[in-house]
C-alpha cells in the first residue's frame, strides 16, 4: 500500500528568473521525479527526445505571448532543478502535451475533481470556504508541493501544485481564490492555445476579482477545463471553458459544485460531451447533498467530510488507489485541498482515501 508523504512547502520571492530557481532548487527532488513521470509516460507511446523538443516549443509562443514572465520562471525552474528546460515545459502543459500526443483518455487515469464553494452567507462561522480533491495518477501524490509565492507587484500567493508548475490551486493574498477540474468534448484542441497551470497563475496574480474572471474567461486555452473562483468578500462562479468559448455557472442557495462533466445548458446545446469519468455524474451530487444536509449553515468540518465521500466506492468522490482499466496503472484521489482565504488558510490531505490527515499552511493576510 502507498503510504502518503509529508507535503513539502517551500517560498519563493524575487524576479520571475530568481523565483523558478528558488522552485527548481528547493523541490529539486520532486520536480525531477515529476519531469521524469511525465518523459517516461509520453516515451512510451513512442514521443523521443526530439519529438518532445518539438511539441513543448510549439507551446511556447502562446505561452510568451500570454505573458513573458512564464517563460523565464520555467527556464530558472529548469536551472534551479539542473534539468532541461522542455522536461519544465512539459510538466506545466503535460494535459496539453498528451492531448496533442493523441493519447487518448481511456489509454490514462482521468485527470477528475470535484471542487465546491460554501458562500459567507451558508457557512457556518461566516468565513466563505473553497476546496476541491484532485483525482489523478498515484505516482503524483508524491511530486506534489505547497508553496509561497512572494510577489514584487501584486499579492503574495499560496498554492499547491505539482512541482516544477507554476501553479495548480490555491488563493492571494487579496482573497482570490481558484480550482480546476478536467472536462472534455468534441471541441478540437487549440494548437495557439495557452497550458492551463499559466490560466491559474495569471487568475492569482491580481488583487482584482474582475481581473481573475478576465484571465479565465478570454484567455484562449490549448484544452476543455473547468476552473472555479471565488472571491473571500463572498463571490464565486465556475467557468466552463471550451478551447475557445467559456460558459458561467452561478451559486445557488450559496452553494456552488461542480465534477467533470458540463453542466452549462448553452454549452450542452453548442457541444457534444465527451464523460472521461462516469462517476462524475454523481460525485458532485454527493457533494451538493453533504452541504446541503448540514442544514441552513455548513461547518467546516461538514465541508471536509463532503470531500471524503465513500458512495460507489471506489468510483467516489474521495478514491482509493484503483487500477485503470488496463491495468496499467493506478489512479487515486491524489489529494483534498480545502481552503479558507479571508482566513490566509489551506488543508492538504495527500491520498486521502488512503490516510485522511490534513496538513495546514498559511499566508499572512
Amino acid at each position: 500500500m502507498h503510504n502518503p508523504s509529508v507535503l513539502p512547502y517551500i517560498e519563493i520571492a524575487g524576479s520571475p528568473r530568481e523565483r523558478g530557481r528558488q522552485h527548481g532548487e528547493q523541490a529539486v527532488d520532486r520536480i525531477r521525479q515529476a519531469a521524469d513521470f511525465y518523459v517516461g509516460l509520453v516515451a512510451r507511446r513512442g514521443i523521443d527526445d526530439a519529438r518532445l523538443r518539438d511539441l513543448t516549443t510549439a507551446f511556447l509562443p502562446a505561452i510568451d505571448a500570454f505573458d513573458t514572465s512564464y517563460v523565464d520562471e520555467m527556464r530558472g525552474i529548469a536551472e534551479g532543478a539542473g534539468i532541461p528546460f522542455e522536461h519544465v515545459v512539459a510538466i506545466n502543459a503535460r494535459r496539453e502535451l498528451l492531448m496533442h500526443a493523441r493519447m487518448q483518455p481511456d489509454n490514462l487515469a482521468p485527470d477528475g475533481c470535484t471542487a465546491a464553494v460554501v458562500l459567507p452567507e451558508r457557512s457556518a462561522d461566516g468565513v466563505l470556504m473553497h476546496g476541491q480533491n484532485w483525482d489523478w495518477r498515484v505516482e503524483c501524490a508524491d511530486t506534489c508541493i505547497v508553496m509561497k509565492i512572494r510577489q514584487e507587484k501584486g499579492p503574495d500567493m499560496l498554492v499547491f501544485t505539482e512541482a516544477g508548475q507554476l501553479a495548480r490551486s490555491g488563493f492571494n493574498a487579496a482573497g482570490i481564490a481558484i480550482t480546476g477540474n478536467n472536462l472534455e468534448s468534441d471541441r478540437a484542441a487549440m494548437r495557439n492555445g495557452v497550458p492551463i497551470p499559466f490560466i491559474r497563475r495569471k487568475a492569482l496574480e491580481t488583487p482584482h476579482y474582475a481581473h481573475a474572471i478576465r484571465a479565465v474567461y478570454r484567455s484562449p486555452k490549448a484544452v476543455a477545463n473547468n476552473m472555479m473562483l471565488s472571491h473571500r468578500d463572498g463571490e464565486a462562479l465556475d467557468i466552463e471553458c471550451a478551447p475557445d468559448e467559456s460558459f458561467l455557472l452561478h451559486p445557488e442557495d450559496g452553494l456552488l459544485v461542480h465534477a467533470n462533466h458540463w453542466e452549462s445548458q448553452v454549452a450542452l446545446l453548442k457541444l457534444r460531451e465527451s464523460l472521461p469519468s462516469p462517476d462524475s455524474v454523481y460525485r458532485g451530487r454527493r457533494v451538493l447533498r453533504h452541504l446541503t444536509q448540514a442544514g441552513e449553515k455548513v461547518g467546516f468540518e461538514e465541508f471536509r467530510q463532503a470531500f471524503l465521500d465513500s458512495f460507489g466506492y471506489p468510483y467516489a468522490v474521495c478514491r482509493p488507489p484503483q487500477a485503470s482499466s488496463s491495468g496499467d496503472h493506478l489512479s487515486a484521489t491524489a489529494a483534498t485541498i480545502l481552503m479558507r482565504p479571508a482566513e490566509g488558510i489551506m488543508e492538504v490531505a495527500v491520498l486521502p482515501a488512503v490516510r485522511p490527515v490534513f496538513q495546514r499552511f498559511t499566508l499572512q493576510i
